[in-house]
């Protein structure tokens, strides 16, 4: 039992606070601020410069040609807080982080009337509820004084008078095809809720309804779209899941015998969240061993020599996304490299990535790269799936799904959708071969490595894909 002094002691020892480390003046930015080294990607602060910039650029620079392209002279993008549309991230500063009440954006390309060539210039940014988001849109206000009075019925009325306010934009401008964010096929497409789809139409009555249709691939390639300068910003974010995944996968942090997978998992989470980043899912840590199925293995083995290990990991900063799937291979004690039919199950998995950077162009379907694709892996005798998706404001983002695990003959709707220049993607596959140092036990060989579409439709890694196991243990 304790003694009365030594409960006192440690109560004392609970409550007294702990003082911080000291810091160099030369370290700090600001009031509590970390080492430059906890933020490799910049501050909070850095960030959202950087993101204004962008911002202005993507929507002056993508927005008027997509909008010309499929023949919408004004596209209306309402929507309520808490249930923004999956467009808002594309279109807002980073301070802005949700619909205020009503917020309702309206594009207007003035000179399609006239049908004289699009520029920035042509396309009038206009926030009805919302803020100019720093300079980028003209910002239009619709409520009125409230009294007390008129108080109660005013809140009643508040959201017809956005719509009104709406109207009044409309009929200024006289568009002659509305677009909307309505779509059976495209999550990031169908953002325009019932509700405010019912509002909208009530208030602006059948005349103008009439000319609403359908944006379809207008949003889904403004979201899909990047800069050059968001892709130098990729580059350093993935030159960093690279440097982290390195340091996981090695002694640093593997102790084999002692260390579990879900050691790894926490590990990541607590890396990424101390150089203050996110993440979009929770990392994923495996294990493949000769001799056992994954089912032996169970969901959260201790890690051994002469495993294989596969993580799945992603980071999120400045509203952009990683998706990255490495492998390594614990030493047996006296072994200096990885068994040869394991370094050649990667190379199949290389091939495959091979094949989807020589096949993925823009103008070409999702279904038709994956039917070139896994008509090239015949050829060469590779057994594998091909599954990967666009990147960039969302992990799984915007654009053609080129297969999924469970959908290799293609996919219907998400996979007919056409690649374009200045896209992201994550070239996500697996391939299974069997290992004759395992007595030819078949070893899935799981990759995953974000790509740059260019400008100019050539294809490149964000910084560069993995061909050697990282090697465990060892001296």
């Amino acid at each position: 039992m304790r003694t009365l002094t030594a409960i006192l002691f440690g109560l004392t020892i609970l409550f007294t606070p702990i003082a911080a480390a000291p810091q160099a003046a030369d370290q700090r930015v600001g009031p509590g601020a970390l080492p430059a080294a906890e933020r490799p990607l910049g501050t909070l602060r850095e960030q959202s410069a950087m993101q204004h910039a962008w911002l202005k650029k993507r929507l002056d620079t993508f927005l008027p040609p997509l909008m010309r392209a499929r023949g919408i002279d004004m596209w209306v993008v309402p929507m309520r807080e808490y249930n923004e549309d999956p467009v808002f991230s594309s279109i807002t500063v980073p301070e802005t982080m949700a619909a205020r009440r009503r917020t309702i954006y309206v594009f207007f390309d003035k000179c399609a009337a006239a049908n004289t060539p699009v520029t920035a210039s042509c396309v009038e940014r206009i926030a009805l509820g919302g803020t100019s988001q720093g300079g980028v849109f003209q910002e239009r206000r619709s409520m009125k004084p409230i009294n007390a009075a008129t108080g109660a019925r005013q809140a009643e009325l508040w959201g017809d008078e956005q719509w009104m306010a709406l109207k009044q934009v409309i009929e200024e401008r006289k568009p002659r095809v509305i677009g909307i964010n309505r779509s059976k096929t495209f999550a990031f497409t169908d953002g325009l809720s019932s509700g405010e789809l019912q509002g909208m139409s009530e208030a602006l009555g059948s005349a103008w309804t009439a000319k609403f249709r359908d944006a379809e691939e207008l949003p889904l390639n403004l979201i899909a779209s990047r800069l050059p300068e968001e892709e130098a910003f990729f580059e350093k974010m993935t030159a960093l899941v690279w440097q982290m995944t390195q340091t996981m996968f090695s002694g640093k942090v593997i102790v084999p015998g002692t260390t579990r997978t879900s050691d790894l998992v926490w590990w990541w989470r607590q890396r990424v969240n101390d150089q203050g980043m996110g993440t979009w899912f929770q990392p994923s840590v495996s294990v493949q061993r000769k001799g056992m199925k994954s089912d032996e293995i169970g969901d959260d083995p201790v890690i051994q020599p002469g495993d294989v290990l596969h993580c799945d990991v992603g980071i999120t900063v400045a509203r952009l996304n990683t998706d990255t799937q490495h492998n390594a291979y614990v030493l047996r004690p006296g072994e200096t490299d990885a068994p040869a039919g394991l370094k050649r199950a990667l190379a199949n998995a290389n091939a495959m990535q091979d094949f989807a950077m020589q096949e993925i162009r823009p103008g070409r379907s999702g279904n038709e790269i994956l039917g070139a694709v896994l008509t090239r892996m015949k050829d060469k005798g590779i057994t594998g799936t091909m599954y990967s998706h666009p990147i960039g404001m969302n992990g799984h983002g915007a654009g053609p799904l080129i297969g999924l695990w469970d959908y290799q003959d293609g996919v219907p709707g998400r996979g007919d959708a056409k690649v374009v220049p200045s896209m992201w993607y994550s070239i996500e596959l697996q391939a299974t071969t069997p290992v004759p140092e395992w007595d030819n036990q078949p070893v899935q060989m799981a990759q995953e490595e974000d790509m740059i579409i260019g400008a100019d439709g050539r294809t490149r890694w964000a910084l560069k894909r993995q061909d050697t196991l990282f090697l465990v243990g060892g001296r």
